[in-house]
């Protein structure tokens, strides 16, 4: 059930022109878990050990100012092991390799998408992610019906940051309050509202004790987002 906290949904303020949605959770599934047991094992390192040390960088790998090749070179060093260029080059493919191999889209993903674009609505992707996203965001099909991919680590600032936001409206040539965002965490769809743009949190399973932002309509799927825009 969706909570009562949630606030109801005030109504159309303008003419909506565009679409902000999160990548992770919001139109693609992915199974890190598989990542974070694998990656670790080509150098020898325990996977707690380097789920400790990859969250510890790993605001760095989200806004670019780091990496894959340099985080894990770092992880291996922390680790006291020696870093062997092969090794964390094999490392970086592998991680790339089960991105691709464990992720998808939800079922709902691609008639949204599609029909957003027949009605002429502009479509941004804005993720908090490390540059194996966009390869996978390719190989799922997203980037021929997005008009932008907006990623953290290729634009150097992350959800909730205003940044991230007003740099996707820039790339789209809309205004805040022309602009709908659609995302999974609900401190990220407080960051699209405190911007000005309308902040539609969709929980696909649980809500595991999280708290709809004030003022945020929340959605069960992608359709339930549909009907916010002309038709």
């Amino acid at each position: 059930m969706v909570p009562a906290a949630a606030a109801p949904y005030a109504g159309r303020v303008a003419r909506l022109e565009a679409c902000l949605v999160d990548a992770y959770d919001t139109i693609v599934a992915c199974d890190f878990s598989v990542l974070r047991r694998e990656v670790p094992v080509l150098a020898g390192i325990p996977a707690g050990t380097w789920d400790d040390e990859y969250n510890r960088i790993g605001p760095w790998l989200t806004d670019g100012r780091m990496s894959k090749t340099q985080a894990f070179g770092q992880i291996l060093r922390a680790c006291g092991i020696q870093v062997r260029p092969g090794v964390v080059r094999e490392m970086v493919r592998r991680d790339q390799e089960l991105l691709l191999a464990n992720a998808r889209l939800f079922d709902d993903v691609i008639p949204f998408l599609e029909k957003l674009r027949a009605r002429g609505i502009k479509i941004a992707v804005v993720s908090n992610c490390t540059e194996n996203t966009r390869p996978l965001l390719v190989s799922l099909g997203v980037d021929a019906l997005a008009d932008t991919l907006v990623l953290s680590c290729e634009v150097g600032a992350a959800k909730p940051a205003a940044e991230i936001f007003r740099h996707a409206l820039d790339r789209l040539g809309v205004t805040a309050d022309a602009a709908v965002f659609v995302d999974d965490q609900a401190g990220y769809c407080a960051g699209g509202a405190a911007v000005g743009i309308t902040a539609v949190q969709i929980v696909r399973g649980e809500l595991d004790g999280q708290v709809p932002a004030a003022g945020t309509r929340v959605v069960r799927s992608l359709p339930e987002v549909e009907v916010l825009f002309p038709g």
